[in-house]
């Protein structure tokens, strides 16, 4: 006899009602709610990741396909299309932001360690420009015919998860959201060149952070030292080098550390700077080359869930939009890490989306996904069968 909810009623269970319950007490967020709740607001939105929805219609539709089963959902009904458009403009996407901080959390104690042996923690910042309509999204300012967001995102490699996201207008520089975050010291941050702020990481140095990013190629340097290379390795040079004032904006800077790397898949140079003098050459190289993983975490947000296309249209809407696909992502990367089956990310998003409302145990689904899932007990035959054991 199956005793289990369905798949997605189990998934909704790793977010503590409370907690919920709470920040929208906070935040004020059913103010004038009649009858729909956030939670109703949550569990549609969430829907239309897992399962790929592309308008307010399907998420509509698809919940009302499944109106028997809702009540795992914690929902009486499904919601209407106007209500939940009305919800998507008006409600404070903050809510949904808390609830992605809350689940970081419990990720964060089931996530592997990054794969090099030193302590400092590594973190990669970047951006991803999402273009917009800009006649439907006229606030979403970029060029002067196209809009876009731009989601800011940091990435730690203890797990590759999303531990920092702010989403911006198109025209924001990644620069001018960098400096308003503070690193734990001893970090190492990975970054590239559209972040090279000689300001910015004079004060990173004399905060105990480390970043790893690309020279520039106008960069007026002086070598003050060059260090030994490692024969047989594609490192070309290491040196330690100081920026002239009048190309870096000011006569205090920290000296740097100049890292020069043959790319044979390229046939070409790449160039490094880092304030690290301590790790090897080759492994400022090999951080650097981690970063990629920041531009796969991008791929699956936009291609696996929905990013690029919008629900709503207004920028609360669509703040809320992208919250829920990083709280998506959060949800498979929990899974990951409870699974012993080895998922592939793109098999696990989509094998969910064909089985959210399968009445299986979750965990047991994850780790054996195609088994074959025990029928429903025959409400007859349980009560033959309870009245033979009495007997």
């Amino acid at each position: 006899m199956i005793r289990t909810g369905s798949l997605f009623s189990q998934i909704l269970s790793l977010f503590q009602r409370s907690d919920f319950a709470r920040h929208v007490r906070e935040l004020k967020a059913e103010h004038h709610a009649r009858g729909f709740s956030c939670w109703d607001q949550f569990v549609a939105m969430l829907f239309c990741q897992l399962a790929q929805a592309r308008s307010l219609r399907e998420i509509s539709d698809g919940l009302k396909s499944c109106e028997g089963r809702l009540k795992h959902l914690g929902l009486e009904g499904a919601p209407k299309r106007s209500t939940l458009s009305y919800a998507n403009a008006h409600r404070p996407w903050e809510l949904f932001e808390r609830l992605f901080y809350d689940l970081l959390e419990q990720c964060q104690v089931l996530s592997p360690k990054k794969k090099f042996r030193f302590k400092n923690r590594l973190l990669t910042m970047d951006s991803t420009t999402v273009e917009l309509c800009a006649s439907m999204f006229d606030w979403a300012h970029f060029r002067r015919t196209k809009g876009a967001v731009k989601l800011h995102l940091l990435l730690d490699h203890d797990g590759y998860l999303p531990v920092f996201g702010h989403v911006t207008e198109g025209k924001v520089g990644d620069v001018k959201v960098a400096k308003t975050l503070d690193f734990p010291r001893g970090s190492i941050v990975a970054l590239d060149r559209g972040y090279v702020d000689y300001h910015l990481f004079t004060r990173w140095t004399r905060e105990g952070v480390y970043f790893v990013t690309r020279l520039k190629a106008n960069a007026d340097i002086g070598r003050v030292e060059s260090r030994e290379v490692p024969k047989g390795s594609n490192v070309l040079s290491d040196e330690i080098i100081r920026l002239q004032p009048f190309v870096a904006g000011r006569p205090d800077l920290d000296d740097m550390r100049r890292v020069v790397v043959w790319l044979e898949d390229k046939q070409e140079e790449l160039v490094l700077l880092t304030n690290n003098f301590k790790l090897a050459a080759a492994t400022i190289a090999a951080i650097y080359k981690e970063r990629w993983q920041i531009e796969l975490f991008f791929k699956l947000l936009k291609q696996q869930l929905k990013i690029k296309t919008f629900v709503g249209t207004s920028a609360n809407a669509v703040r809320i939009q992208i919250w829920t696909a990083l709280i998506a992502v959060l949800v498979v990367r929990y899974l990951q890490f409870r699974s012993n089956f080895g998922w592939a990310v793109s098999n696990l998003v989509a094998l969910l989306r064909w089985n959210l409302f399968s009445y299986r145990n979750l965990w047991e689904w994850l780790n054996r996904p195609f088994d074959t899932p025990p029928e429903p007990a025959d409400p007859l035959q349980l009560e033959l069968d309870s009245i033979l054991a009495s007997t």
